[in-house]
């Protein structure tokens, strides 16, 4: 919730407001219930949540429920994406084909919770991105052994932003919850040749607690609050997250994730 609250105080203006939303592609890694995924197709984007097959069909029922639910209310206004379900375990190469990179978003809430998960995610967001890709996660911190190793990852990687409690929705935020928009530090060509060439000669990305704000379109007061959609089901797990503080040969695959490891290890050295 704290996500969607952020994406709803926010929808007026700057990289999350409806006019740069409407029509890009996004996708919910660890969706759960997939109300994070509903906040970005209320601001129009076409939206695939994806999680582990045993947490689909409670996925897809709220999918389906809360789709004709908004669509019969009217709510959204005509803003509306589109969200549809579809299975991915990180690292899963069929599962990242089949829901045909790149994305111009990826978002998440509460993905990382032990060390080993950090390795996969960050494989599969590589594997589902462009170099103009835009990631949001939100994350709650439990760890802090994990919680320090996931931003020396990121900022490894990507230009990495902290979004700032002002920024937040104000009671839909905690300080044990924090949320990230990240970017990668390169300025073109794919990703696959990022990995492959180990093109990582620039600067190490640095924590940001401003975000940039610009003004949007007028036909972007339609927007306001689209997020705000009391009908999405929301189970008590997630609510407690915002009250609570503790809440053989090689293949192809471990050749790419060799590559990254190389490339982060050779970051510094100059390529003439």
């Amino acid at each position: 919730m704290v996500l969607v609250k952020y994406l709803e105080k926010n929808c007026r203006r700057g990289r999350f407001c409806q006019s740069k939303l409407k029509g890009k592609r996004a996708i919910e890694l660890g969706a759960g219930c997939g109300v994070a995924g509903f906040g970005m197709a209320l601001l129009g984007c076409d939206v695939v949540s994806t999680d582990q097959v045993e947490v689909l069909p409670l996925l897809m029922r709220n999918v389906e429920r809360n789709t004709q639910r908004i669509v019969q209310s009217d709510q959204s206004s005509g803003s509306l994406g589109s969200i549809s379900v579809a299975e991915l375990d990180w690292g899963n190469e069929e599962h990242i084909r089949a829901v045909e990179p790149p994305f111009d978003f990826i978002i998440g809430t509460d993905v990382v919770y032990k060390e080993h998960l950090l390795e996969p995610l960050l494989q599969t967001i590589l594997a589902l991105s462009s170099p103009k890709t835009t990631i949001l996660l939100g994350y709650e911190i439990r760890s802090t052994n994990v919680h320090e190793k996931m931003l020396a990852m990121w900022k490894s990687n990507f230009q990495v932003k902290t979004v700032p409690k002002s920024k937040m929705h104000h009671k839909y935020q905690h300080p044990s919850i924090e949320l990230y928009i990240m970017e990668f530090k390169h300025n073109g060509g794919s990703i696959r040749a990022m990995i492959d060439n180990q093109q990582t000669d620039l600067e190490p990305g640095s924590e940001v607690v401003e975000e940039e704000e610009e003004e949007s379109q007028a036909s972007n007061d339609s927007a306001v609050g689209n997020v705000r959609d009391p009908s999405i089901e929301i189970t008590d797990h997630e609510q407690q997250a915002v009250k609570s503080p503790e809440a053989e040969g090689i293949t192809d695959w471990e050749a790419r994730r060799i590559g990254s490891m190389a490339a982060r290890l050779l970051r510094d050295v100059k390529i003439t």
